[in-house]
């Protein structure tokens, strides 16, 4: 039993967590993508992800919150804020975007969301800009001008825009979650913090669609239920775990170093799935994308 729990604490191990997080959100895009062409919308959608994976994150809330410190009313103004931020305003944001952009484009846009972090910190929180952090957000915004061309080239210019405008947004929602979650990690650890803001982001997401929708708007193609369903285990409950387990094992700085091959994999089913084109600009936009943030992630 001990060897099995010193064998799960080793890099390696911390290693394939944040390889599989990194899988998982790749997938998000493309089980969205996949089941756009059903005629379902995207807060229906989103609220089949939030509904199928509400019960496996309220077990682990409930169990957490009864093993940890109680939370006062100041705290769960602080979750029911960052749940709005980052999993309910960025994720709507998003599923909007790709109704316009391709999936390859949306990883990369959404992936600059350290460098936003970066910027938000020196704007509101006094934080200084590094040299090699200035030539980190250069470069990510160079690739995603490279990618950004590539789809447009592709057809409606307008759409491009827009898609990307959604996308963009998107990622700054969940910038302004990461930079105000961090102290509530370190109170609540990652586990609980994690289940507590899905949580939150679920209620919100819910009210959402039972205010613009009908309830029969759940009747759904079954593919859509299959879509949604697979999105919620694999694009959401799998990773989140398996990212706040790796942060633990490996530290926060060098887990982010694994989801770098978060967009190259979403290119990469794309195109295997989707059809989507792989052309050299989207390739190049990629490897700039990539490199920024990696200066990022190692600026310490």
């Amino acid at each position: 039993m001990d060897q099995s729990n010193a064998r799960q604490n080793t890099p390696a191990w911390g290693a394939g967590l944040a390889l599989l997080a990194a899988l998982g959100f790749s997938l998000k895009a493309i089980f969205v993508k996949l089941a756009y062409p059903y005629g379902v919308d995207a807060i229906t959608l989103l609220a089949l992800r939030m509904g199928f994976s509400l019960p496996l994150f309220l077990w682990v809330g409930l169990a957490r919150q009864r093993a940890g410190s109680t939370l006062s009313g100041g705290d769960w103004g602080r979750l029911f804020l960052l749940g709005c931020l980052g999993y309910y305003g960025a994720s709507i944001l998003d599923f909007w975007g790709l109704e316009y952009i391709s999936a390859g484009l949306e990883r990369l846009i959404l992936f600059t969301y350290p460098t936003l972090t970066i910027l938000i910190g020196v704007l509101f929180q006094g934080k200084p800009l590094k040299r090699r952090e200035i030539a980190a957000v250069a470069l990510c915004y160079a690739g995603i001008g490279f990618a950004f061309m590539h789809d447009l080239g592709l057809g409606d210019s307008r759409s491009v825009w827009i898609g990307s405008a959604l996308v963009f947004a998107s990622s700054i929602s969940y910038a302004l979650y990461l930079s105000g979650s961090a102290s509530m990690i370190s109170r609540l650890g990652a586990m609980r913090f994690s289940a507590l803001a899905m949580l939150m982001s679920s209620a919100v997401t819910l009210l959402h669609f039972a205010v613009s929708h009908r309830l029969t708007a759940f009747i759904q193609p079954l593919p859509v239920y299959g879509w949604g369903l697979a999105m919620a285990l694999f694009a959401t409950v799998v990773p989140v775990f398996a990212q706040s387990a790796a942060i633990r094992r490996l530290g926060a700085g060098r887990a982010s170093l694994f989801a770098m091959v978060g967009p190259l994999l979403t290119i990469g089913f794309g195109w295997w799935l989707l059809d989507e084109s792989i052309s050299l600009a989207q390739m190049a936009g990629a490897a700039l994308v990539l490199a920024g943030i990696l200066i990022v992630s190692r600026r310490s």
